[in-house]
């Protein structure tokens, strides 16, 4: 942001050295990026920081040099006259697109004369780097870098109708803008338009049709507030950039808006004459309430370290623009000035005082009380997680979250509702937020098989995004990991999870037939009553449409379940000091029967001595057992922690344990 000296000093009394001012407005947070001479002025170019747009124009930065040297602010009060018809009898506004235009006022001039700009004029101009156009473009100009409110005037005589419609560009709808370059549009973007076409794109550029010529005779003049989203994804998408859109990306002034457009229409009739017509069309939404901030007197010292007096903490947020709502021996709370959305909370108050009272006056040895922070659960369970697949060897990825609209489609094991479509594409094609990181994995699993890398077993830990009746989608905290082995393998390592992280409560499976994987080998897995997630190998048709060479089995799990079940705390556990005891058996049971039953089964016969239960592997003999029938072989380690269990209490319980299978599932000991 380009400031000019001679313009600064309009709205209050300078000191007598440019490079002092610049030096104490770039310790209060806007950094200096040159000093230079411009023709008998000097040209001080500011950055000024995305949660600052209050700078982006002359007052805003008075207002700062103000406070800093404890000086006046004056500020114009724009009073045109109105001698015109009703303006209600000129022209009609109406927003058709209140999504990306929260607010839109218009005036309308007529008999206005098109000439040059005067000197003063267009040496403040030149200051700046802007080009002089005409007077009337160059006043609107001038009112922008003013106060940091962009404006835009129309041809009156050329709006179709007289009237303005603000409303969604059409697809592929085509529009000249005043650099004479036709672009096409899209329903995301927002036009104002006439009767019959758009006549600018909202807060980007106007319109080659309706541009100010020497030709005007009326004007109709545009103040308005548009969606900052909105206007930098157009920009962007158009690659069209201008100091409107810059100043429109970062937010205006809701307040400043009428008196923007006053002062505007001021200048016209002072520099090109003509008759403003009486009145103003201001639709749209009713300015926002801001919320009061209390400041704790004593968090001042506690952040800051020093000492600073409560009249000058006062002094220096109400001369910010701050209106004090409340105030006792304790605290101070305050109503932010409309161009301040930056002061949210207690904290926002704080960086204000110390930045205008000084950083330079807080001393560097200052002893500021330091408190540990305390790692969020969620992150220590995360760590947990990384640990244990990482020492089985897999490697983490990142993946975007947006996807294309067949990825998100591809597994639908958490919801059946569509996934949230973006308004534009941040990569190519890719316009759906995620469902599941499976998709994602999966790519990446493709590409390392192009590669060579045919054992790259990968995890991703990231948000998934869920429709919902709610304002704002679900956010889950989700891992997902895919694998070149089997489904036994992507089971074990959420197994190795739940054991890392203490969780004792029941698991449960069942078969699900899902998009994705394969099924009879794919389960949906309940952790303590709770949907934990998904574990399965992945079918022909979706290794087809990832373009995978094998076979690959895959996890995703919801990470709060976890979260909700782990035990985080170190425990200790004493170990046993008594031997343990070892059997193996061998059962012959339905081809069925999942190990998940078989298990549950043996830990709840076995009781307390039961210290480890191992799965083995699984054998058919059709001429021995049938033909629907399978071995399953598991082995068994019993312990005491309290003294040496016998072998026959060892024996008694593997025969408790082969009757309540046999009981409950058919299953028959295999003899010898």
């Amino acid at each position: 942001m380009i400031v000019s000296w001679k313009w600064l000093k309009d709205y209050v009394d300078l000191p007598d050295s440019p490079q002092d001012v610049a030096e104490r407005l770039a310790l209060a947070g806007l950094n200096l990026e040159s000093l230079a001479e411009a023709g008998g002025d000097v040209a001080i170019d500011l950055e000024v920081t995305s949660n600052r747009p209050d700078c982006l124009g002359h007052i805003g930065v008075a207002r700062e040099i103000a406070v800093l040297y404890d000086r006046e602010l004056r500020v114009p009060d724009p009073q045109p006259p109105a001698a015109g018809p009703p303006i209600e009898d000129l022209t009609r506004v109406r927003i058709d697109d209140a999504e990306h235009c929260f607010r839109y006022t218009a005036r309308v001039l007529q008999g206005v004369r098109i000439g040059p700009s005067p000197d003063w004029l267009a040496e403040r101009l030149e200051t700046l780097g802007i080009a002089q156009i005409n007077n009337v473009v160059d006043i609107s100009n001038y009112v922008m870098m003013e106060c940091g409110q962009p404006l835009h005037t129309f041809d009156f005589d050329r709006l179709t109708g007289k009237e303005i419609i603000v409303r969604k560009a059409r697809t592929k709808e085509s529009f000249t803008a005043i650099d004479h370059r036709t672009y096409e549009l899209s329903e995301a973007m927002c036009v104002i338009a006439d009767a019959e076409h758009p006549v600018a794109i909202g807060g980007v550029m106007g319109g080659e049709s309706t541009e100010i010529s020497e030709s005007t005779r009326s004007i109709l003049v545009e103040a308005a507030e548009f969606s900052p989203l909105s206007i930098r994804s157009t920009a962007r998408q158009l690659n069209l950039h201008s100091p409107s859109s810059y100043r429109f990306e970062r937010g205006v002034d809701p307040e400043a808006i009428d008196w923007a457009s006053r002062r505007c229409c001021e200048l016209i009739l002072e520099l090109a004459g003509g008759e403003l017509a009486k009145g103003v069309i201001d639709v749209g939404r009713d300015q926002p309430t801001r919320s009061p901030v209390t400041l704790r007197l004593s968090q001042v010292a506690r952040v800051l370290g020093i000492e600073i007096d409560t009249d000058e903490i006062v002094r220096i947020l109400a001369s910010l623009g701050g209106s004090q709502v409340g105030r006792d021996d304790t605290s101070v709370t305050w109503t932010a000035p409309s161009w301040r959305r930056d002061w949210e909370r207690e904290i926002d108050l704080i960086e204000e005082v110390a930045r205008i009272h000084g950083y330079d006056e807080i001393p560097e040895n200052v002893p500021v009380p330091m408190v540990g922070s305390h790692r969020r659960d969620e992150d220590r369970v995360l760590d947990i997680v990384r640990q244990v697949l990482t020492a089985h060897g897999f490697h983490e990825a990142m993946t975007a979250s947006v996807v294309p609209a067949e990825w998100a489609s591809a597994f639908a094991g958490w919801t059946q509702r569509e996934p949230l479509q973006t308004q534009s594409p941040m990569l190519r094609g890719a316009d759906r937020l995620r469902e599941s990181l499976l998709p994602s994995l999966l790519d990446c699993r493709r590409f390392n098989e192009s590669l060579g890398n045919f054992e790259a077993e990968l995890f991703e830990t990231a948000a998934i995004y869920l429709p919902s009746d709610e304002p704002q989608p679900h956010e889950q905290p989700t891992l997902a990991l895919v694998t070149p082995h089997s489904f036994a393998k992507a089971k074990g390592v959420v197994e190795s999870i739940i054991d890392a992280l203490h969780i004792d409560a029941i698991s449960e499976w069942e078969d699900v037939r899902l998009p994705l994987m394969e099924h009879g080998s794919s389960v949906r897995w309940m952790l303590g009553g709770k949907l934990l997630g998904f574990v399965g190998e992945i079918d022909e048709a979706a290794r087809k449409q990832f373009g995978l060479r094998d076979r690959v089995a895959v996890a995703e799990i919801d990470r709060s379940v976890l979260l909700a079940l782990a035990t985080i705390v170190p425990q200790y556990r004493p170990a046993s000091p008594y031997p343990a005891i070892r059997r193996d058996l061998n059962l012959v049971v339905d081809e069925n029967l999942r190990w998940s039953a078989l298990e549950k089964t043996v830990r709840t016969a076995a009781g307390e001595w039961l210290e480890q239960l191992q799965f083995g592997e699984v054998y058919r003999d059709r001429k021995k057992d049938g033909s629907n029938k399978k071995r399953m072989l598991f082995t068994m380690v019993f312990r005491s922690s309290e003294r040496t269990l016998t072998g026959e209490e060892v024996d008694q319980l593997r025969d408790r344990i082969v009757e309540a299978c046999e009981r409950d599932h058919g299953a028959k000991l295999l003899a010898g």
